[in-house]
Parts: structure tokens; sequence; C-alpha cells
């Protein structure tokens, strides 16, 4: 439904230029809820924002619904951006208007007769549940009803995919859990694609069905969440389970173990104390539920060095779970340059 290739925005002035996307490639599949990840200044916004072509990029194409928005002009162009929708961090609500009056103001745009926008402007107030408040202002509203007249007025022109700037930063967490409720139910309902883009784990978390993080202009890492989860050296997997440091004693090894699905059921540790008439040592984990699927990590202190583990670590894989030891550099040896892995941890990668 969208394809990035090659992006590239760069901002000029002053005689200095910033390089906001930076070659990104970025593919959203039909139906799917894709959170774009990333801290202030990592160009998340000038991405999603290169999709609509609010910013044009200087580089690069952008594929909607299969056309190349670069290629466009005009009315060719106004009718593709009908088929995106966007709702922003601050509402930008009229103030003058009410709640319906903000709702229909897409639809005069493009020209709607009274009558079908007064139908229009109804069936999307009764979908984001504001119709109790079509005659209010602004004003008289909360952040999160504000909200939701967003997503009612970036749905008015019936569009297949919908773009959110941080939809849920300004709210309170109870506010912020359900419109994530309502943008899951909206993806599912009406077949909408949703691009997101967001600081908060907690809204990937929630509903992305895949994620990429974002970082000076680039994307670092991509993918389903669930193989994020489960990808050693995970950004992702770290932000949203983060361990305490460890650092195992002599004659030990660190590993932590990611888990999905069924295998969060299953007793392993047990099951390997078991096999192998050894103490395992759990300092740290939790199990979590991502995007629908249960998903957990575990730090594990096993006795013994990694060498002599290796039967240990091959009846954990074949368990199902992704692995990584987490023991420090032995002496002469190197880490990969960019290593992601905690100081001083190399990640002896599996894949699994």
């Amino acid at each position: 439904m969208i394809q990035i290739e090659k992006l590239r925005k760069v901002y000029r002035g002053r005689g200095r230029e910033v390089t906001a996307v930076d070659g990104v490639d970025l593919t959203v599949a039909e139906g799917e809820v894709y959170g774009v990840l990333g801290r202030s200044g990592a160009g998340k916004s000038t991405l999603l924002r290169c999709v609509n072509l609010l910013e044009r990029p200087d580089e690069g194409r952008v594929v909607v619904d299969g056309r190349d928005l670069l290629g466009l002009r005009g009315g060719a162009l106004r009718r593709a951006r009908q088929g995106i929708g966007m709702i922003h961090q601050h509402f930008g609500l009229l103030g003058s208007r009410t709640v319906a009056g903000n709702v229909a103001f897409p639809l005069e745009v493009m020209g709607v007769p009274r009558a079908e926008r007064a139908r229009r402007v109804a069936e999307l107030l009764d979908l984001v549940g504001l119709t109790e408040h079509a005659k209010a202002y602004p004003a008289r509203i909360s952040g999160g009803q504000k909200q939701r007249v967003g997503i009612a007025r970036a749905l008015a022109g019936r569009p297949k995919v919908l773009l959110s700037d941080e939809a849920t930063s300004a709210l309170d967490p109870e506010t912020t859990a359900s419109i994530l409720e309502l943008l899951r139910d909206l993806n599912r309902r009406l077949g909408l694609t949703i691009l997101l883009i967001t600081h908060e784990m907690e809204v990937v978390k929630r509903i992305c069905d895949s994620a990429a993080v974002m970082r000076e202009g680039r994307l670092t890492e991509s993918g389903p969440v669930p193989e994020l989860l489960a990808r050693p050296g995970s950004e992702l997997a770290r932000g949203l389970f983060p361990l305490p440091p460890a650092d195992p004693r002599d004659g030990t090894t660190l590993v932590e173990v990611t888990f999905t699905g069924g295998a969060t059921d299953e007793p392993f540790v047990s099951a390997l104390a078991r096999k192998y008439a050894m103490d395992v040592n759990i300092l740290g984990g939790a199990v979590e539920t991502v995007g629908g699927e249960r998903v957990g990590r575990l730090q594990l202190e096993l006795p013994g060095d990694p060498d002599r583990n290796a039967a240990q670590l091959a009846f954990l894989r074949e368990s199902g779970l992704a692995v990584q030891v987490r023991n420090p550099e032995r002496a002469g040896s190197r880490g990969r340059p960019g290593d992601p892995g905690q100081a001083g941890y190399p990640v002896q990668e599996d894949a699994r």
C-alpha cells in the first residue's frame, strides 16, 4: 500500500544543510498498522509528511496505493491526497466551528453536497463515539474527544491510508489507550492502512503489526514486531523489555532468551535444569502482550562458561527460542563495529 524508496529530504538555510531523511526504504502492507519509533529530531515527522507530500522530498519515490505521488500534479495529485488521511499531535481543530463543522470542513472543500455531507458527518461521529457532542465547540471537549474529532475529519474522504503524527503524545495514559483502541478498531473494520510515528514504546506494543526504529534520518531496524523482538541485538526488544545490567560471575554463562507465541507457556527453564541437572539462575525478565501476541524475555545465568554450555544453548534454540550469549569479550577478540549490545557485552548471534 505504501512503498518508499531511497527517500531523502534536506533542509537548507543560513549556510548549512540538515539531512532529515537519509535514503530511507520502507514498505507498509495493505491493512497493516506500521509504527516508526524514534526520539525527537530523528526525522520521523519529516518522513511522514513526505508520504502525502506536505514535504516534497529531494530524492526517492513515494508510491501510495499504486500511484507514484512525485509524478502527479494538479488535480491528479489532489485526488491522490484525498486517499490519505492525517491526524496530528495537537488536533488542529477550528475553534470557530462545532465538532460537526470541523468534520464537515474537508467535505466542503471537496464540494460534497450539503445533504450528503450531513449524512457523512453523522456517520463519522457515530464511528468515533461523538454523536452527542456534534454541536459542541472544541473549547468545551476533552483532549481525547478532540483527537476523536481529528480522526473523524481525517476519515471524511474515505481514505485507504491514515497517517498519524504523534497522535497520542499530548494525551494522558488512559486516554492514549482509548485512542489506540479506536485506531486498531478502525484498522480492522475499515481495512485502513495506518502509518504512525511515535516516541512511545507503548504505542508500538499495543497496536503495531510492524515497526521501524529511526535515528538521525535513517532506519536502524525494521520488520514485523514479533520478528524484531526475537532478533538478536534488537533495539525494539531492549526498549519494550528492558533488562537490568548484569555482570556474570566467573565460570558462568549469561544468556538472554526471547520467546513468542506458544513458547511463552512452555516451562523451558525447568526442563533445561532437569535435563542437564544444573541450577539456572533467573536474573530478570518480563512477559507482555505485543500486537495481540504474548512475547517474553528472560536473562539467565548458567553454571559453566559458554563453550561448556554448547549443548544447553542448543537445547534452548531447539525449543524455538531466540538466544543471545552476553558474556564479556574474551581477550584478543573483537566485537562488531556499532554492536547494539550492552557496553562490554558483544552479542553472539543466533539466526534461529
